[in-house]
């Protein structure tokens, strides 16, 4: 299998998965410069893999390939329940929990707060509005966790997603301190071997492109 991935890109969400499960070995992380649209490897143009030009995406077999997190992030977990003795692998009972989680954290999260603010085509109104759309979302957010360690009932690919929007937050200077829960959950995590050496791996992969 193929992963096409941007650094620090909701796609590290997948590489999280993956070195959860200790499974690079059965895939290939494959580079993409969103910018140009171009496989940095071999400057292969990227909208011939998914004409929507964003990644994940993830070539499964020649023919075969996913897009979108909530359908890559599954079926991560999935290809390796039976290989692996994984804690991303989801159980029957919380496989409406995790679609509720994904769909949460893509949505209201990731599109409605973090693409404003992380877009520089962004008005300084859709930067406000987002800003202004965080409280609400976080809260509930902040809530949940309080009660929980992880957003299911074990660590899983949703906490990988999770982790991966959460560490934006630097960047556009989106402050958590009055989340408790939230900042607790976000250090903790940052301790885990498969997301502490997914994020060190790609922002060193984010410095080289952004100086090249």
């Amino acid at each position: 299998m193929e992963l096409y991935f941007s650094p620090l890109a909701c796609s590290m969400a997948s590489r999280i998965a993956v070195y959860e499960a200790k499974a690079e070995s059965e895939i290939a992380f494959r580079q993409v410069d969103i910018r140009t649209k171009q496989v940095v490897a071999d400057g292969s143009d990227y909208l011939e893999i998914n004409p929507a030009g964003q990644v994940p995406a993830l070539r499964i077999s020649e023919g075969q390939i996913l897009t979108e997190n909530a359908a890559i992030l599954p079926f991560l977990a999935d290809s390796f329940l039976e290989t692996h003795e994984t804690q991303s692998a989801i159980p029957d009972r919380s496989r409406y929990e995790l679609a509720r989680w994904l769909g949460f954290i893509g949505a209201e999260l990731h599109k409605q707060v973090f693409t404003p603010l992380l877009s520089p085509f962004a008005g300084d109104g859709s930067r406000e509005f987002a800003r202004g759309s965080a409280p609400p979302r976080l809260a509930l957010l902040d809530d949940h966790l309080s009660r929980h360690e992880y957003l299911l009932d074990r660590f899983g690919v949703a906490d990988a997603y999770l982790i991966t929007v959460l560490n934006w937050a630097s960047f556009v200077q989106l402050d958590l301190a009055n989340y408790s829960a939230i900042t607790k959950y976000a250090a903790r995590l940052a301790e885990r071997p498969s997301v502490s050496r997914a994020i060190c791996e790609e922002a060193a992969l984010f410095q080289a492109a952004s100086s090249s």
